[in-house]
């Protein structure tokens, strides 16, 4: 049985997520103290942990970075500010995803159904060699460059004013993928189904989580992003001219 530690202070809320997941047979362990959490996730080892941000005591950001490198379970993070801020601190110290409050008990349970069937699909797909290469580009080139930014698709380098920027692989994949269609706006679809070889279920929030990444790697600014930014209801789009 999938094991989730639910840690979340409003006893009420906590009680009827808790309730809700164990009809939907999850075997569900709650916290409500910030203190007592970092302690019980580590011994439990869940699958997953469902974690609010603002808590009494230690809050989920520093409970986060605390149980990281002690657990392999995914980390989904409840906040009740739709700040990327929140969002960049928490990807950088571990987190999965986010699910804003007031919380629909539906959509979280589809958003906890994503991060572990994502999990199960790591293994198959993410192990696997990178999906992209330069005939994505579109012309066959294995670089580009736009201002400041320079990218080699090769040897997957990334450098802004002359500065070497450490991507991961599929951050990469994704940045050089937005650059070789500047001006283009693509689609979440169009996204998952090139960097991840899958079809986007509409809740996945990979890309965006790796947009926020990006941001903040290279100094977009993510309250006002210029460089790479989002169209409501359509996408992502690569600005050339301002790099």
């Amino acid at each position: 049985m999938t094991k989730i530690v639910l840690v979340e202070d409003d006893l009420k809320l906590c009680e009827l997520l808790a309730h809700y997941f164990r009809q939907q047979q999850f075997d569900v362990v709650t916290v409500s103290d910030g203190n007592l959490a970092t302690d019980t996730i580590i011994q439990h080892q869940p699958d997953l942990v469902v974690l609010d941000l603002m808590l009494p005591g230690v809050d989920g950001l520093t409970i986060c970075r605390n149980v990281r490198p002690m657990v392999s379970s995914k980390i989904l993070m409840l906040t009740a500010s739709d700040d990327d801020i929140d969002h960049v601190a928490g990807l950088e110290i571990g987190a999965d995803d986010f699910v804003n409050k007031p919380i629909k008990p539906r959509v979280l349970l589809a958003r906890i159904r994503m991060l572990l069937r994502r999990g199960d699909e790591e293994h198959t797909v993410d192990s696997e060699p990178a999906l992209l290469d330069e005939s994505l580009s579109g012309d066959g080139a294995t670089e580009r460059n736009h201002g400041s930014l320079s990218l080699n698709c090769r040897r997957k380098s990334c450098s802004l004013d002359n500065e070497e920027i450490c991507l991961t692989d599929s951050e990469f994949d994704l940045l050089w993928l937005l650059a070789c269609r500047p001006d283009e706006v693509l689609s979440r679809d169009f996204l998952v189904k090139s960097t991840r070889g899958i079809e986007y279920d509409g809740l996945d929030r990979t890309i965006d989580n790796k947009i926020v990444s990006l941001r903040k790697k290279l100094n977009d600014n993510p309250a006002l992003p210029r460089k790479i930014i989002t169209v409501r209801g359509k996408g992502y789009l690569f600005v050339p001219d301002r790099w």
